[in-house]
């Protein structure tokens, strides 16, 4: 049965697809010992992954332990034939699987990709109904109408506050306390920075009493706070003054976030150990282990080291808390661990523009002073993913995210091709005119390809910061080096235990995202760099344009994720896009225009045009000029000047938000992966594989937590641990 009013922007459609990373050809090509490691870090992976329900919502616990009860008692053909005697039609049950496999696609109820809430499409009654007939509900009816009872209202609330992710009033998220807001963001992390803690696998929990507030900054750890410390100095209760105040407030530094995942975590990691490839691998693994042991930031560090000198590996991974997109102040990190085959051919075409990145770097519009001393060459390599452990799944990498060590000692850049090769294809195109669309369809994902290449290596991989020493030197020539914009000697840059994220904050990710996408069209530019990839002549123009035509036309797609009542964004990527789009449209000249006009099905519909024969000239000088402003306040630490630019372009006026019904109303949804999965059998490494159906994607997460491996009871006392701070 449809939903009404604007209820559909948050559900799923039944014509939601399901891919399959198609990985089989890669594994099978992989030795005994090859196998058993990938097998030990997709385990590993995938406990991991379950620390982002508890990231997402105080209720993905719950719902995914509901769903997981449902699953494991009886097949999903027995399940829709016990729906139909509960009133269900084919479509509701099809919008009840459709859910599910958003639930566990995402790792939560919220879109890993816009940050929005996703609700069942069908009545709570019928599924109530059906929840109470089904083999699990008939036998254990208390424990799942419990289940049930706890989460059913949260599952189907659409409260303001809860629509989408934010902090405070502005959403819903479980990074801090239901009580926290921007001012208590702001004063753990003046309290953090003054520490030298980093907040990449903290929580932060608020309690007050009698009028005098603590704040608790936990740590993700096997280990309590009963512990011991010593190998972890700053945990423990801390008296510190926050500027501006003159009374202390209260900090307390626990460890023990997460613990029993972190163990099999740990275990899973010390397993893999005993099939590592050389001793990087090994020495790796050990700090890894002590990091999800013992909280520490500065062994996964360690571990981050020797995985950068772990070179062009045939099985590649990547474990932690990584990516801070979905903190909605920018600073935590989200659980990802990732398992993956390097793909050879494609990998050589990047070796390639590696080999060549000296050469294109002087190509970006900015002054030498502006780049690293040294270009410290990666790996970068393309990859079939076996396992990908988090709430989405991207198309490339640029890590480790550590500042220190991506300026002075190096740094990796994968791309997933399997991802792209299954994800990237569009099954509508809309927006572009039809001659638009022959020329989209042929060329989106080779050019992406390209794109992918750019922003992760020549993107995310340059430009430096400038930094004062703890001991008064700095790592540029302050008395020489000038302000592009200004033309005064630098008056700015990062102070010790500053970071880039530390100082740009909630718009760092975005910021640092729409930084690296215009890196990317504009070194596209490049016939060099074309060339590199296969792309001559009038092909290599087919594929610059149809780069820049993608970036313009998903400009405009970002307005999807645009929230209007709060206006906030809630994706990086599109509001790094959007931007992109305005300073395009800004240009002028005629190079790119978006009108409004009547779709063949009779409602209003809009056409996004780009002259081709302007991007070489206004383009170029448009996006130049953007981007070099865009690294001269990232390199001086320039928050205010750096807000100020990208507020302005991200801003969403009357006009454009007037064109975000149309944009909202023929969106496409987006693809979600099922992944194979490995167990061991004979002394070997099976692979599993599921078919491409959100029937496939639910049974891959029954089959990879079954009922008998005792998680649960753990996913269980975890969440009922964790209510207490988001009642």
């Amino acid at each position: 049965m449809p939903v009404v009013n604007d209820k559909w922007q948050y559900v799923l459609p039944n014509t939601s697809e399901v891919c399959l990373l198609e990985c089989q050809a890669a594994f099978k090509a992989l030795t005994s010992r090859e196998k058993f490691y990938s097998h030990y870090m997709s385990q590993a992976s995938w406990y991991g992954a379950l620390i982002c329900l508890f990231q997402t919502s105080p209720e993905s616990p719950g719902i995914f332990l509901l769903l997981q009860k449902l699953f494991s008692a009886e097949s999903i053909s027995s399940l829709k034939e016990k729906a139909k005697t509960c009133d269900f039609t084919d479509d509701d049950f099809q919008s009840f699987l459709i859910y599910a496999a958003g639930l566990y696609g995402n790792m939560g109820n919220y879109k890993s990709f816009g940050d929005t809430k996703f609700i069942p499409n069908v009545t709570k009654e019928l599924l109530d109904k059906l929840i109470t007939a089904s083999a699990a509900g008939k036998a254990d009816p208390e424990g799942i109408k419990s289940l049930w009872n706890h989460v059913a209202d949260p599952m189907y609330s659409l409260e303001p506050r809860e629509k989408q992710l934010g902090l405070g009033k502005e959403g819903t998220t479980t990074y801090f306390s239901s009580n926290c807001n921007l001012a208590d963001a702001k004063a753990a992390q003046e309290f953090m920075t003054a520490k030298n803690l980093s907040a990449y696998n903290t929580r932060l929990f608020k309690s007050e009493e009698n009028g005098n507030v603590t704040y608790e900054i936990c740590l993700a750890a096997v280990k309590n706070s009963d512990s011991g410390s010593g190998d972890l100095p700053d945990l423990g209760v801390h008296q510190f003054t926050l500027k501006g105040s003159s009374q202390p407030v209260t900090f307390k530094v626990t460890r023990g976030d997460y613990s029993p995942l972190m163990q099999h975590l740990a275990e899973n990691l010390a397993k893999a150990k005993e099939y590592k490839a050389n001793e990087n691998e090994g020495q790796m693994l050990d700090e890894y282990v002590k990091c999800f042991t013992e909280g520490s930031i500065t062994a996964h560090k360690e571990g981050s080291r020797y995985w950068i000198k772990n070179k062009s590996p045939i099985i590649e991974t990547y474990i932690g808390f990584i990516e801070s997109y979905r903190d909605p102040f920018g600073v935590r990190g989200e659980f990802e661990g990732f398992v993956a085959m390097v793909n050879k051919e494609m990998s050589a075409r990047f070796e390639q523009l590696v080999n060549q990145a000296e050469h294109f770097l002087p190509l970006l519009p900015w002054p030498a002073a502006y780049e690293k001393d040294e270009f410290l060459r990666p790996d970068f390599t393309s990859l079939d993913v076996l396992t990908f452990g988090s709430s989405g799944i991207p198309a490339g990498i640029n890590i480790p995210n550590y500042d220190d060590i991506r300026q002075s000692e190096g740094f990796k850049n994968v791309s997933l091709g399997n991802v792209l090769a299954a994800g990237y294809k569009d099954t509508k195109i809309t927006f572009l005119s039809e001659a638009d669309k022959v020329l989209y369809a042929k060329l989106k994902i080779p050019s992406f390809e390209v794109q992918v290449g750019l922003h992760e290596l020549l993107g995310h991989g340059s430009g430096k910061l400038f930094v004062k020493q703890a001991d008064g030197s700095f790592n540029f020539d302050h008395h020489n080096v000038k302000h592009t914009e200004t033309g005064e000697k630098i008056s700015s840059w990062y102070e010790p235990n500053e970071t880039w994220d530390t100082k740009f904050q909630v718009i760092s990710s975005s910021y640092e995202e729409c930084r690296a996408e215009c890196v990317g069209i504009y070194l596209c530019l490049s016939a060099e760099v074309l060339s590199i990839f296969g792309h001559e002549g009038s092909e290599a123009d087919d594929v610059i344009y149809v780069n820049w035509l993608n970036m313009v036309r998903a400009g405009l797609l970002a307005l999807e994720f645009y929230a209007p009542d709060t206006s906030s964004w809630m994706q990086a990527h599109m509001q790094a896009r959007y931007g992109i789009l305005h300073v395009l449209l800004e240009a002028g000249e005629g190079l790119v225009s978006v009108d409004r006009t009547m779709g063949e099905d009779g409602e209003p519909d809009l056409l996004v045009s780009l002259d081709r024969s302007k991007i070489n000239s206004v383009g170029k000088t448009a996006i130049g000029d953007f981007l070099r402003k865009l690294q001269v306040y990232k390199s001086t630490a320039d928050y205010k000047s750096g807000k100020q630019l990208y507020d302005r372009y991200t801003n969403v006026s009357e006009n454009m938000l007037s064109l975000r019904d149309i944009v909202l109303k023929r969106k496409q949804p987006r693809k979600m992966f099922v992944q194979c999965h490995t167990v061991i059998k004979d002394d070997d490494i099976d692979l599993v594989s599921f078919e491409s159906s959100p029937e496939g994607l639910i049974q891959s997460f029954v089959t990879r937590f079954p009922q008998s491996c005792g998680i649960h009871a753990e996913l269980k006392e975890l969440w009922e641990k964790d209510a207490a701070h988001f009642s």
